[in-house]
């Protein structure tokens, strides 16, 4: 049957490279729907419950997206005419910023201060070159006494400031965030050519929704030619003609082109972890051409025929290619379980393009290869290595058997070693500015990691009640109390301050007023002579029933920052259990996405297990070899596991998906390895010894190959700037890289070891 479909392709070969090339172009035109999603959230599903909370919080209160300019005057003062003027000028100029609703500073800051019976609320710096050196030392004092700005928008030692600017983006057109921070940056350039003496930095929440796409396009620029390149010329050398070559690297883009373009018409999104999926694709697109031409390179070499080498080469190829593309894509699919709809969409087109190259390699390349000139007739380099490998594996079999058994089972020992831990601004390197400059802020003025509470009463106006703000006060100095907080935003400070005011500015009245009415009324006497724009919506809900708490982090680990959380509620429900409190902050959704996408890729896993289990029992046609089967594919995840939690010893969300997406990959080789070896069993009636030769003679190269590329093309992608890429492409690399190995030695002496029948009898 496949030597009758073959003969049709060869005998069609012009048309059917017309029509795959035809049909290549139609589904490539989808890539003109493909955008790229630039907003953090994307990292949650829509059940997501820490995801639910946050936007339960952002619909109670103001949304919180940002943008910080971080202020450093050369002179190493903040608090210099110069210095203010420069931060004055920032925040009004800032006001201008795309999508903005409030811009807060140190010189916008609305400081208090009573005279007589009003209360009088300004702007802490009007004109700052109007300062005296007296009045520009109480300007000082005030802000880094003041707990609403120090290790805010200044640090303690007046060497730093911050501009703070909130976005509230509505999330319905893709050129928001660039938009937003394209003003930003102009804005920053501009300050820096006017005012020289200063240096800017951009930090926030929304500078790292621009950061994602920026650090894809990079990779694009650089990793995808490196990668495209690197196999070019593996394939060159192997294959030793241009025609072969030509051939695969058409194929390969071809399979990319139709993988994005079939993207694009689904409607998915691009996005960082996606962007990997095209040298996923090249990668592995190349393992089934290889496969093809190195066997009809062998058939050439004995004088056989072009066209009918071909032949012979989909003959013996096709069902093993189809079975560890079906593997492949099983793998791919179980990224459908991660927590993270990202990988959903990388699984999902990455399965696409291994479909793609499938289709393409039992069509377009036996066409485009009978069409062009046969490369010579001499074997593909390297064979003569992989058979005298070969006769080694066979000559040393139980201590290969053995000493992979001890290897194995010493690095499992390790793996829980490894800890889960991640912290989404290390998902970038210090290449990218981001990443700089939100190291920076974190050492110098304040956190990008911040977790808000909601303080909830059951009446409107209930945070009036003396009671409710004692207990605000309360909890905003258990939480200044905890090592790993820099900073805390609570309306008891203001309370305290109004009261103060109040009170002539009697510093003995520096408390909580103690009747509700007192309260309520300096509430609402400061709001009316609040100006627009610097209310406290972002600090109060609507019917004044409820507040919200900021509290800034220093940078944390996931794990840190549960624990930090737990204890946190844990004391809220012992201290207060009258108060139903809830919390919310992409600083929670990320450090619980690990931990939940561990679980749930631990179920997608076991199912892709058992379906690649039963595919490769029913293509072997034993049970037993099934089993055996299993082995080589189970454990270089375990091994390479371990051998992370020795080196490096933390894991987070990119590598919880490695075991399910390998899972797929590292079947080839095994499937690849055993086709030629029951081959030479049933077919030929060889021993288990010559048909494990066998096996090598004829495989061993193409798999050596294959996996070379593989190996390289993700080592590759470990170069990406997106930590979650990079790591997820070092730790697969190392996974079929110890594939390989396994398969070249365990399983060829685990086949000696239970072989059963004698020379030709059936298995």
């Amino acid at each position: 049957m496949i030597e009758s479909y073959t003969r049709w392709i060869i005998r069609w070969r012009y048309l059917v490279v017309l029509v795959t090339i035809a049909l290549t172009f139609a589904l490539a035109s989808g890539g003109r729907f493909l955008g790229f999603s630039n907003d953090y959230r994307m990292f949650f599903g829509d059940d997501n419950p820490q995801l639910l909370a946050f936007e339960k919080m952002q619909a109670t209160f103001n949304k919180n997206d940002n943008v910080l300019f971080v202020v450093t005057p050369k002179s190493g003062k903040v608090f210099t005419r110069e210095t203010l003027a420069v931060i004055k000028e920032l925040t009004e100029e800032a006001w201008q910023t795309p999508y903005s609703t409030r811009v807060d500073s140190i010189t916008n800051h609305q400081h208090t201060t009573a005279e007589e019976d009003d209360l009088i609320v300004d702007d802490l710096v009007v004109d700052p070159y109007s300062l005296s050196d007296t009045e520009l030392l109480q300007v000082q004092s005030i802000a880094i006494n003041e707990p609403m700005l120090v290790h805010r928008l200044v640090s303690p030692d007046s060497r730093f400031a911050g501009v703070n600017v909130t976005v509230q983006l509505p999330g319905k057109a893709l050129d928001e965030v660039p938009k937003t921070i394209a003003f930003a940056r102009e804005l920053k350039q501009s300050m820096l050519e006017k005012y020289p003496e200063v240096e800017i930095r951009l930090v926030g929440m929304a500078v790292m929704n621009n950061a994602f796409p920026e650090a894809s396009q990079d990779d694009v620029a650089n990793l995808y030619p490196l990668a495209l390149g690197f196999i070019v010329l593996t394939l060159f050398i192997l294959l030793r003609g241009l025609s072969g070559t030509i051939a695969t690297f058409i194929m390969i883009i071809m399979s990319i082109m139709t993988a994005m373009g079939l993207a694009g018409w689904s409607g998915i999104m691009l996005s960082p972890p996606v962007m990997s999926a095209p040298i996923m694709i090249l990668t592995m697109a190349v393992a089934d051409a290889v496969h093809l031409l190195v066997t009809m390179r062998h058939e050439l070499a004995i004088g056989m025929d072009k066209n009918k080498a071909i032949i012979e080469s989909m003959r013996i190829n096709f069902r093993p290619i189809f079975v560890t593309t079906l593997t492949t894509i099983l793998g791919f699919l179980s990224l459908n379980f991660s927590d993270a709809p990202p990988f959903h969409d990388l699984g999902n087109i990455a399965a696409m393009g291994v479909a793609a190259a499938f289709i393409f390699t039992i069509t377009f390349l036996p066409a485009i290869v009978s069409i062009l000139p046969a490369t010579g007739k001499r074997e593909v380099a390297g064979k003569q290595m992989m058979t005298k490998f070969g006769e080694f594996v066979i000559a040393k079999q139980k201590p290969l058997l053995y000493g992979n058994a001890i290897i194995i089972v010493l690095l499992a020992t390790m793996v829980p070693l490894n800890e889960l831990n991640d912290q989404f601004v290390n998902y970038f390197d210090e290449s990218i500015e981001f990443r700089r400059d939100s190291d920076y802020s974190a050492e110098n003025l304040t956190g990008v990691y911040y977790i808000d509470y909601a303080l909830a009463t059951e009446e409107s106006g209930g945070i009036s009640e003396p009671q409710y703000l004692a207990n605000v006060a309360e909890f905003s100095q258990y939480l200044r109390s905890q090592p790993e907080v820099i900073h805390v935003q609570t309306i008891s400070d203001t309370f305290k301050r109004l009261n103060k005011n109040m009170h002539g500015d009697d510093p003995a009245w520096q408390r909580l007023p103690e009747e509700r009415n007192l309260a309520a009324q300096y509430l609402l006497l400061y709001e009316m002579s609040l100006p627009y724009g610097l209310d406290l919506n972002n600090q109060i809900d609507v019917d004044k029933s409820a507040t919200k708490i900021s509290v800034t982090l220093q940078t944390l680990s996931s794990n840190e920052v549960i624990a930090f959380d737990d204890a946190v509620m844990q004391w809220l429900n012992e201290n207060m259990p009258s108060i139903k409190p809830y919390n919310g902050s992409p600083t929670i959704m990320f450090a619980h996405l690990g931990k939940r996408n561990i679980t749930s890729m631990l179920t997608g896993t076991t199912i892709a297990l058992i379906l690649i289990s039963a595919v490769l029992i029913f293509f072997l046609g034993s049970l037993k070899y099934g089993v055996i089967s299993l082995l080589p594919n189970l454990t270089p995840a375990l091994a390479a596991f371990g051998l992370w939690g020795i080196t490096v010893g933390e894991v987070g969300i990119g590598l919880s998906i490695v075991t399910g997406m390998t899972l797929g990959i590292v079947v080839d080789d095994t499937v690849h390895f055993l086709s030629k070896y029951l081959r030479a069993r049933r077919e030929k009636g060889l021993n288990a010894e010559d048909a494990v030769r066998y096996a090598f003679n004829n495989v061993g190269l193409a798999l050596l190959v294959t996996s070379v590329v593989l190996v390289a093309g993700f080592m590759i992608m470990a170069q990406s700037h997106f930590y979650l890429n990079s790591s997820m492409g070092l730790l697969t690399s190392v996974v079929i890289m110890l594939a390989l190995i396994i398969d070249l030695t365990l399983l060829p002496a685990l086949l000696m070891k239970f072989a059963s029948g004698k020379k030709g009898e059936k298995l």
